[in-house]
C-alpha cells in the first residue's frame, strides 16, 4: 500500500539561523520510511504516530486487506460480514484479525460457517448469539477482555422476529465498550409495553437509542415522539406477503413525521449499532469534560 502524506511546514530556530522545510508530497511505504523521517527531523513524534497509524493493515493472502486499526481511527471496528464469504476465507480472516488485535466479530454467519471455524481454530473462544443461521458471532482469545464501558445505548425490539438483528448491534457495542440495555416485544400493537422501558431510558440517561420493527415498521415513530433521544430506526425483513421483507417498514420510517429519527437499510443491525454507539461514546466525553 502506498499513499502520500502531507505535512504541515515546520520552522525550527537554531541560533539564528531559521530552517525552514517542507515534505509536502513525500511518499512514505513502510513504516522505515516513517521512522527515518522521524529520526531527521522532517516529521514530529505526533505526526509519525498518525503514519503509522495509516499503514496499519494487514493483508491475508490475495483474498483481502484487513483494516487492523480501524476502531482507533473512526471509532468503529472493522466487523466481517460473513453470509457471502467462503468459508475458507473466513478461517483465513479470523486467524489474522485475532493475532492481529486479539478479538473480531462476525454477522450473518451460518451454523455450518461456525463449526469450521471452530474445527480450524481450536484454540480461539467463540461467543455465540442469535438464532439457527442468523448468528452474530464474536471470537477472541483466551483472556480477551471487554473494553471499559463508556456511555450507554438502549435497543428496543417490537417483536421476537426482530431479536437477531438487534444483536448484531448489541454484540458491536461489547466491543466498542458501550453500555447496552435492552428492552424485547414492546411493539405497537400492545402500546401499553413502551411506558415502562421508556421511564427507564430516561432514568439512566441514555445517549441514543436503537428500535427495530417489521410489519408496519411503526415503533421507531412512536418512540421518536416520547423522547429528546436521537433514535436509529431498523426496518426488518419480517411480514406478509406484498412488503412483507423489511421494504413497507422502511418506507413508513423513512416517511416518519417525528423529528430526531434516522433510518438505515433492512436488517442492518450492525450499522445502527456503529451509529449509536459513537454518539454514545462522544457524549461520554463530552460528560467527562
Amino acid at each position: 500500500m502506498e499513499f502520500t502524506a502531507f505535512i504541515r511546514v515546520k520552522v525550527i530556530e537554531k541560533g539564528t539561523k531559521r530552517l525552514e522545510f517542507s515534505n509536502e508530497g513525500m511518499t512514505m511505504t513502510s513504516t522505515r520510511d516513517i521512522l527515518e523521517a522521524l529520526s531527521s527531523g522532517k516529521i514530529n513524534i505526533d505526526e509519525a504516530e498518525k503514519e503509522l497509524r495509516a499503514l496499519a493493515f494487514a493483508r491475508v493472502g490475495e483474498i483481502g486487506v484487513i483494516d487492523i486499526n480501524r476502531q482507533e481511527r473512526c471509532g468503529v471496528p472493522e466487523v466481517i460480514f460473513a453470509e457471502t464469504k467462503p468459508t475458507e476465507n473466513l478461517v483465513r480472516i479470523v486467524g489474522t484479525m485475532v493475532d492481529k488485535i486479539g478479538a473480531v466479530l462476525l454477522t450473518r454467519v451460518s451454523r455450518t460457517k461456525l463449526d469450521e471455524l471452530r474445527k480450524s481454530h481450536e484454540h480461539l473462544v467463540f461467543d455465540v448469539t442469535g438464532y439457527e443461521d442468523h448468528l452474530t458471532v464474536l471470537a477472541r482469545r483466551d483472556g480477551w477482555s471487554d473494553p471499559p464501558k463508556s456511555g450507554k445505548i438502549a435497543i428496543m425490539t417490537a417483536g421476537t422476529s426482530d431479536i437477531p438483528y438487534s444483536l448484531e448491534a448489541e454484540a458491536l457495542a461489547r466491543i466498542m465498550g458501550v453500555e447496552v440495555l435492552k428492552f424485547h416485544d414492546v411493539g405497537v400493537a400492545g402500546i401499553h409495553r413502551i411506558i415502562e422501558p421508556i421511564k427507564t431510558i430516561v432514568e439512566e440517561g441514555v445517549d441514543s437509542l436503537i428500535v427495530f420493527a417489521g410489519m408496519e415498521g411503526a415503533l421507531p415513530t412512536v418512540i421518536a415522539a416520547l423522547v429528546d433521544i436521537p433514535v436509529i430506526g431498523v426496518p426488518v425483513p419480517t411480514g406478509y406477503g406484498y412488503g412483507g421483507k423489511g421494504e413497507t417498514a422502511l418506507a413508513s420510517m423513512l416517511q416518519s413525521c417525528a423529528p430526531g429519527l434516522a433510518v438505515v437499510n433492512i436488517g442492518n443491525g450492525f450499522g445502527a449499532g456503529a451509529v449509536a454507539c459513537l454518539i454514545a461514546k462522544r457524549c461520554a466525553g463530552k460528560k467527562k469534560d
